[in-house]
């Protein structure tokens, strides 16, 4: 080979390599890169403890639209095995009923400590509707608490994947309920949501003001979810509100409080989140 002929095969051999380390990786390269985690841990309240979706009253785990193992759910934990099946009987549900951003950190404690390779969070819901209007939590407050426990899950858990869910618009539910005469009762019997949900039928602007107020304080906390995931890193990813932007119907809600998710309503919730995620 002469001079000029190897001089041309080196340059060609180094173009090839350039190319090739500035071409993006192709779909089942990427896939490859980030497969479908072997464990599970979800994070939260009353929604992904599948409260009321099952019986009166009470948690209904397995239909928990994040961990749970009823069929017709078809849950992120069962959408993964069906790919990955060394996740199964690893999908432990940390949720508790009730619960606030104040009580993540503890939640995701429990999560460091399953060792999850993917965690949900859904939480923020019981923040906003509270007893009236004056005792929901701070943005300031709600954002210092994601922090904490994102930090926590990030220290305990490095190579975890998290997905924060954003928070459904809970106005939507006096959209959907304030005609039905079974919604108001429940509402106001079991004292739901009473910063939304108080008088129900009113047309006054104090009214109306007040609910979208509310309505407003989801969207913050929302937002605040957004940038937290955002400084989290590669790892986290944040649904981009589609959760929030899905209109949830009345018949996707329980006929016990007509607030909690029934299992149709955690069916839909498991499809919007799932697609809003990691892709596995």
């Amino acid at each position: 080979m002469t001079l000029a002929r190897r001089a041309l095969a080196v340059a060609t051999a180094c173009a090839a390599l350039l190319t090739a380390a500035t071409l993006p990786a192709s779909p089942a390269a990427a896939a490859a890169a980030d497969p479908p985690p072997t464990s599970m841990v979800s994070l939260g309240d009353s929604i992904t403890r599948g409260f009321n979706a099952c019986g009166w009253y009470v948690d209904c785990t397995a239909r928990s639209f994040s961990t749970g193992d009823y069929a017709s759910v078809n849950s992120h934990y069962l959408r993964i095995r069906a790919t990955e099946p060394a996740i199964a009987g690893r999908n432990h549900n940390a949720a508790r009923t009730g619960a606030k951003s104040a009580d993540l950190p503890g939640q995701a404690a429990t999560a460091v400590s399953q060792g999850a390779g993917y965690v949900t969070v859904l939480i923020g819901a019981n923040d906003a509707c509270t007893g009236s209007e004056s005792t929901m939590t701070t943005v300031a407050t709600f954002r210092g608490n994601i922090d904490t426990a994102l930090n926590r899950l990030k220290s305990g858990l490095p190579d975890a994947r998290v997905l924060l869910v954003s928070i459904p618009d809970v106005h939507r539910l006096w959209t959907v309920g304030k005609d039905s005469g079974s919604a108001r009762t429940a509402w106001s019997l079991f004292g739901i949501c009473q910063s939304l949900l108080a008088n129900p039928t009113s047309t006054s602007q104090a009214d109306t003001d007040r609910r979208n107020r509310v309505r407003q304080r989801v969207v913050d906390y929302n937002t605040q979810l957004a940038q937290a995931c955002t400084a989290y890193g590669a790892n986290c990813r944040f649904d981009g509100n589609a959760v929030f932007r899905y209109p949830f119907a009345l018949g996707q809600l329980s006929t016990w409080d007509y607030f909690h998710p029934n299992t149709s309503g955690q069916q839909v919730l498991a499809t919007v989140s799932y697609g809003a995620g990691f892709g596995w």
